[in-house]
């Protein structure tokens, strides 16, 4: 199915959604607690290098188990390897999140927005993967700057990027504030 309107990938999504029945604020908590403990595993597997104590090693194996039990109730259906591309998106939109975090403290307001943006389009990219609404059209390719698509001849033709889309949607759709 080609998404041709922003109100036809809203009305995807809701289909998706009932179908599944899937709580989208909850799973938007439930990413960000996921992509925390990615953080951990990391800080255990460095702090194990510097300390050579495999305590580090095994602890790091449980929040890794308890990682993957917990992907498991946002990722229901995979094909290929979109499990571990889930996987990884979530942990450069965290690890990218937090440079722009250092960047604003350091002050430098213009990076850390653009920093901002692309860990966002990541955590977009994630929930258009697992809700199964990515789908580029066949012979588009993404324009040189990021922004929309060009065909085999390179004409624009005012297509929208796939990040700009999912960015809509995880805005409209995901709402963590809802109760």
């Amino acid at each position: 199915m080609k998404i041709k309107s922003y109100k036809t990938l809203l009305e995807k999504v809701e289909k998706v959604t009932a179908q599944k029945q899937l709580d989208l604020s909850s799973g938007e908590d439930l990413s960000v607690g996921i992509m925390n403990l990615i953080s951990i595993e990391e800080h255990l597997f460095f702090t194990f290098n510097k300390t050579n104590d495999s305590k580090y090693i095994e602890l790091l194996n449980e929040v890794r188990k308890m990682r993957t039990d917990l992907l498991k109730e946002i990722i229901k259906d995979y094909e290929g390897e979109v499990w571990c591309i889930s996987k990884h998106l979530l942990a450069a939109s965290m690890r990218i999140m937090e440079v722009g975090t250092k960047e604003l403290k350091k002050g430098d307001k213009k990076k850390a927005e653009n920093l901002f943006q692309k860990s966002y389009q990541l955590y977009s990219l994630f929930w258009g993967l697992n809700l199964n609404i990515v789908n580029l059209e066949k012979g588009k390719k993404e324009k040189p700057d990021g922004v929309g698509f060009v065909d085999e001849k390179g004409s624009d033709q005012g297509r929208v990027s796939v990040f700009a889309k999912l960015g809509s949607l995880v805005q409209k759709a995901v709402d963590c504030c809802r109760e």
